[in-house]
């Protein structure tokens, strides 16, 4: 089977599928599928739309269906779709239905493997059921974690001779790999949905999958691990809180120099008010790379100023947030270093020497761990707890990623409030 491009159609209302679709065809796209998320809001009206702009396009429904399985396939196959999704975790009686209708009604049927415990004796078995395809499908909340399908389609590739797809994050770097390890339906969402220029996006991943040579992606990429730092240098304290379910943020803490900006794992500092001792003595414990963030309890007066600045510098950290004061300001600031507290005051607190290090602490009423990912922007700071830190990495660069796209559609004429269709989601 020659290689082909399927793109998802994972929205919520048709006019902004239908807009998406126009650019994906023009860059090349070979199938278009009317995701979940489409068919639940738009309903089978989603399948006609596609099916009479593009007559020369395979439609793929993907319905999901888990059980009813005649009744689902002959609705999208009656509505226009040629290939429509039934999940391998569906029972063996439904599976058969959906291949007995969908040859009843001209259609064909991709399992996709989602969630299925033992995916290549399971494609085996609905390939000896009569399944056309079969769905390799890294969910979405997997992605966010670093995952990716590649291991599971090559033992999949290696059990059954039918058509593969596979879907899971996939864009011009990656889809290459897709085709090597055993794929011949490259199903890509986010990385054209979400692209500026769609059309462009489509036509660097098929030259991608024609020449067999990655392509760098400046977006649609998630981290792994250690490349944390480096992906949260890319987005914003406002992305990673709308990551983070609106949350996160530490109240009242702002940057000392506009447009400064800090990304690293957090070494705690308590200290008594009035003491800046621990604060000093902690930039010869931390790491460079390493954010400093002091509970001074939210009170005068300053427990940092320029000495420890430079004397931070020196070590390599990549910033300092402080439930307190700070000051020197003027020259912190011409120093360009990172620094982030609620208060500022011209009187230096005492040596004393109380307090603790790399302890858990909460400031401003947030709760911070040694380990902990601190960004800071001019927006403010905001924590990202060390065990969700790579999970949330990624989801605030899916917010990135979303306002990109949502910006170009506004500055191309629409507005944020037609773009969201708000009234047609408000609640009633």
């Amino acid at each position: 089977m020659k290689p082909v491009l399927q793109l998802a159609l994972d929205f919520v209302d048709l006019p902004r599928a239908i807009r998406l679709a126009e650019e994906g065809v023009a860059g090349g796209a070979d199938w278009l599928e009317a995701g979940t998320p489409l068919i639940k809001s738009e309903g089978l009206q989603a399948i006609r739309e596609l099916r009479a702009r593009w007559p020369d396009r395979v439609i793929m429904a993907d319905m999901k269906t888990m059980d009813a399985g005649r009744a689902e396939v002959e609705c999208a196959a009656k509505a226009g779709a040629r290939v429509v999704g039934v999940l391998g975790a569906a029972s063996d009686a439904t599976i058969r239905e959906c291949i007995e209708a969908a040859r009843h009604y001209g259609a064909e049927i991709v399992v996709d493997m989602i969630q299925v415990a033992d995916v290549a004796a399971r494609a085996r078995a609905v390939e000896e059921m009569g399944a056309d395809y079969i769905g390799i499908h890294l969910a979405i909340d997997e992605q966010m974690q670093g995952k990716a399908p590649w291991e599971t389609l090559r033992g999949v590739a290696s059990s059954v001779s039918i058509p593969i797809a596979v879907a899971g994050g996939i864009n011009s770097e990656t889809a290459p790999l897709a085709l090597e390890a055993g794929a011949s339906i490259v199903v890509v969402g986010g990385a054209i949905t979400k692209a500026v220029d769609a059309a462009a996006a489509t036509q660097a991943i098929k030259r991608a999958m024609e020449t067999m040579t990655s392509i760098r992606s400046e977006y649609f990429v998630r981290a792994t691990g250690p490349d944390i730092r480096e992906m949260l240098m890319r987005v914003s304290a406002a992305n990673v809180s709308d990551a983070l379910h609106r949350s996160g943020d530490i109240p009242g803490m702002r940057p000392l120099a506009p447009g400064t900006k800090m990304v690293g794992p957090a070494l705690t500092v308590r200290t008594a008010p009035g003491d800046w001792a621990k604060p000093v003595e902690a930039i010869d414990v931390a790491d460079p790379g390493d954010v400093l963030v002091i509970d001074a309890g939210g009170i005068l007066p300053a427990c940092w100023g320029e000495l420890a600045t430079n004397s931070a510098m020196q070590r390599g950290l990549a910033g300092v947030v402080i439930y307190g004061a700070a000051r020197d300001t003027g020259d912190i600031r011409a120093l360009g270093f990172p620094l982030f507290s609620t208060l500022i005051t011209p009187t230096a607190a005492e040596a004393k020497g109380f307090g603790e290090i790399g302890v858990p602490i909460r400031v401003a009423g947030v709760g911070v761990s040694p380990g902990d990912w601190i960004i800071g922007d001019d927006d403010g700071v905001c924590v990202i707890p060390k065990d969700k830190a790579l999970e949330y990495t990624n989801r605030a660069m899916d917010v990135l990623e979303k306002e990109n796209r949502m910006r170009a559609e506004i500055q191309a004429g629409s507005t944020l409030s037609q773009v969201g269709y708000l009234l047609r989601w408000e609640k009633k």
